[in-house]
């Protein structure tokens, strides 16, 4: 299922993994191991935010997903199931008239 994860972290915590060169390699290693379709890098709210759309084979991939993001940057995540062109236009072929 694609996915949208979004990532916004704790403005203390990522200025010290900036601080620290941490960040640059947290997002890097999150990226390779996501294997995003599309990742925008932004402000949400005042804080950092990373969104990524990604094929999400199964829930279980959560917790490795997320964790980094926790335990490094005092993240708040959310996931939300999205759909590109193609995925729309096949559910609405899909609905009775």
């Amino acid at each position: 299922m694609r996915v949208l994860l979004k990532a916004s972290m704790d403005t203390e915590k990522a200025n010290e993994a900036i601080r620290n060169g941490t960040l640059a390699k947290l997002i890097q290693e999150s990226v390779e191991q996501i294997k995003p379709e599309a990742a925008y890098f932004t402000t949400d709210h005042g804080k950092r935010t990373a969104y990524m759309v990604f094929d999400m084979q199964d829930s279980s991939q959560m917790p490795v997903l997320s964790e980094p993001f926790f335990l490094h940057l005092g993240a708040e995540i959310t996931y939300t199931p999205v759909m590109n062109m193609e995925d729309v236009q096949k559910g609405l072929s899909q609905l009775g008239r």
